[in-house]
């Protein structure tokens, strides 16, 4: 019995190591807490637009929404049509919004630029979509999901970190929408009721850090 049950738990951990819904340990960072300002602000990220974009450089009256987000995760693309939505949305209120790929497209091909463009232009966002071309900013705010939400309000201080909503492949039986309450609450001056929520998702492919 315990040599099946060890197999089985081998198993398993292989089945989330190929999905990957496991984080490699070496790159996870401390994650944000909550009342703590954006860090990596102003580095310059290339757009779909062929822009480069700072996370300084979006809009502040109304806050900010930073979403780690990517092209060939399985649970990004079953948010993607939602984060879409709440981005083009939220934006057109006033709300700075950003998405950042931090994967390396070594590993995943569908993660890379020329990818980006097609599907940001498929979806229709109206948001800046940007590469973090040495995955530093996701390492710099501890991320290591896709997707993975943070929402700052007005004074840069974050209110609200984790999931879009609590069903990612069954979108008919979505109960509550975390990221859309939290961006509600927080552009009506009110306290976030549930601020932190437990980020779902593919593990960050980050790139490797360059040798000094």
């Amino acid at each position: 019995m315990l040599r099946l049950r060890y197999w089985m738990s081998v198993a398993v951990l292989a089945s989330l190591a190929v999905t990957g819904t496991v984080a490699r340990a070496e790159d996870e960072a401390p994650g944000l807490k909550l009342g703590a300002t954006a860090p990596a602000m102003d580095v310059k990220m290339l757009g779909v637009d062929g822009k480069q974009v700072a996370i300084e450089d979006l809009p502040t009256a109304k806050g900010r929404l930073v979403i780690f987000t990517c092209n060939a995760c399985p649970w990004a693309k079953a948010w993607e049509e939602r984060i879409v939505t709440l981005g083009n949305t939220w934006s057109k209120k006033g709300v700075g919004v950003i998405a950042i790929n931090s994967n390396d497209p070594a590993v995943q091909a569908d993660d890379g630029y020329d990818t980006m463009k097609a599907r940001a232009q498929q979806r229709g966002m109206k948001y800046a979509y940007v590469v973090d071309e040495t995955s530093e900013v996701a390492r710099e705010f501890g991320a290591t999901r896709t997707p993975e939400a943070y929402v700052f309000d007005a004074d840069g201080k974050l209110v609200y970190h984790g999931a879009i909503d609590d069903n990612a492949h069954e979108p008919g039986k979505v109960k509550v929408r975390y990221l859309d309450a939290a961006l509600k609450s927080m552009t009506a001056g009110k306290t976030v009721a549930t601020a932190e929520t437990k980020a779902l998702g593919c593990s960050i492919k980050f790139r490797k850090k360059e040798s000094s």
